[in-house]
């Protein structure tokens, strides 16, 4: 029977007080083996439970436990998963970390395709290495919501897009979570002269039927570097395509939002600034359920400083700081000045400098500030007024770590920049409250 290591064990745990210890193995719960997190969540989450534990001195002790249901049992394990994570299979004619440069850490070229870690956290799968077993876990455990990336439900271009034989059935696949109550999430990298078109209002129409439990579809525009050598030739996004699918899908919106109440689809951010149209309002993003792809970000941060900024009104603000930088990607450059600009307006004595950065190391397409490096950014602010502090959102950075693409540190620009850095999420209170006393 497989058995899992344990790595940790938590203070005033259930586990601590029966002696469990880091080192020890995982050998069964109520007499099933554990695969993954999934096995084991669902059999602990019994009232009563016998749980087999294998000693570091090889004895085998089984464990009578009377708990609440939703009480956990302090167990750590070496990964979040307790199994190894599933790999891509497929040559995906856009993928991005095909298209990354040489010499980078090898966990950037990993490319997963997981439905447990769509489900912990968030990623997209394409379900194209899924199993039947997997498929059937997916259901009897309430893996909601699960996310997809669909692009196509063309059979015929979704095996050519994706490079895999096996990747046609996808709208079959999906349908079988819906039919089962399980919400799904998709997203759509619209590639212009492939799935653009006629081809992407034939992926709405079959996705949006399957609303409610279809819950939401993203359309975010394919990701070109400058490393595409010997790769697929694929055409770049410009103003007039964006405009074109700006059109497109909002004409969707409307019909949805009239028959359904819901708008269902939505545009990532960068696709309104290239086609150099305005962002929707916060309302129009109802649930903000594609917030983490890029969709809505704007939007929602903007809301959230002028709330903030109205709880200020009439008290005594005082800055923290007196002088502050922000750098940012060159496509979100003019909201953040605007931003900031409404900042600087209501907390007298401040001044904020928000520096567009330029990112030579993936290329001049690449325009958003998630994907800047450490190069790029020292490049670009190295000699400027930085003030006290330097605020860089924390999607540049590795997650829970200050580690940048490109391997350099927050402590490295620091070192570089004369400045002390501050890793800030996409929340406009959270901001308020670091420039604010």
């Amino acid at each position: 029977m497989h058995k899992i290591q344990i790595n940790g064990v938590q203070p005033d745990s259930i586990a601590e007080e029966l002696g469990i210890e880091a080192g020890d193995y995982l050998v069964s719960v109520n007499g099933q083996g554990i695969k993954d997190i999934f096995d084991y969540r669902f059999f602990c989450a019994d009232s009563d439970i016998t749980l087999e534990i294998e000693k570091k001195d090889g004895s085998t002790w089984q464990y009578e436990i009377e708990k609440d249901e939703a009480e956990d049992l302090g167990l750590d394990f070496d990964n979040s998963l307790m199994d190894e994570e599933n790999c891509c299979r497929n040559k995906c004619v856009f993928c991005f970390i095909d298209q990354l440069p040489k010499g980078m850490r090898d966990t950037l070229y990993f490319k997963d395709d997981d439905a447990r870690l769509s489900f912990l956290f968030g990623n997209y799968i394409t379900m194209t290495n899924i199993s039947e077993e997997e498929i059937d876990r997916i259901i009897r455990y309430r893996m909601s919501p699960i996310n997809v990336s669909v692009h196509t439900t063309n059979p015929e271009l979704r095996v050519k897009m994706l490079n895999n034989r096996f990747a046609g059935n996808i709208l079959e696949n999906i349908q079988r979570f819906t039919s089962q109550g399980i919400t799904v999430n998709t997203q759509i990298v619209l590639c212009p002269g492939l799935n653009d078109g006629a081809e992407l209002d034939r992926t709405l129409g079959d996705l949006t039927a399957l609303y409610p439990e279809l819950h939401s579809i993203s359309v975010v525009p394919v990701g070109l570097t400058r490393h595409r050598e010997g790769l697929y030739p694929l055409t770049p996004f410009n103003k007039e395509i964006a405009g074109t699918v700006v059109d497109q899908v909002e004409g969707w919106q409307k019909r949805l939002l009239e028959k359904y109440g819901s708008r269902i689809v939505y545009l990532a951010d960068e696709i309104y600034i290239m086609a150099e149209r305005p962002i929707p309002p916060y309302s129009d993003y109802e649930d903000f359920p594609q917030i983490e792809n890029g969709v809505g970000m704007i939007a929602s941060l903007s809301y959230e400083i002028e709330e903030a900024l109205s709880d200020l009104d009439g008290q005594n603000i005082k800055p923290r700081y007196q002088e502050v930088s922000v750098a940012v990607g060159v496509s979100v450059y003019s909201f953040f000045k605007e931003m900031t600009a409404r900042i600087e307006k209501v907390v007298q004595g401040l001044t904020i400098h928000v520096y567009p950065v330029e990112n030579t190391f993936f290329g001049l397409g690449v325009t958003v500030t998630g994907l800047l490096t450490g190069y790029d950014l020292i490049r670009e602010l190295k000699g400027k007024a930085l003030g006290e502090r330097l605020l860089l959102s924390k999607n540049m950075f590795k997650a829970d770590s200050d580690l940048l693409l490109d391997d350099k540190t927050a402590r490295d620009l620091e070192k570089a920049l004369g400045v002390k850095v501050i890793i800030v999420s996409d929340d406009g209170q959270e901001l308020l409250d670091i420039l604010v006393q």
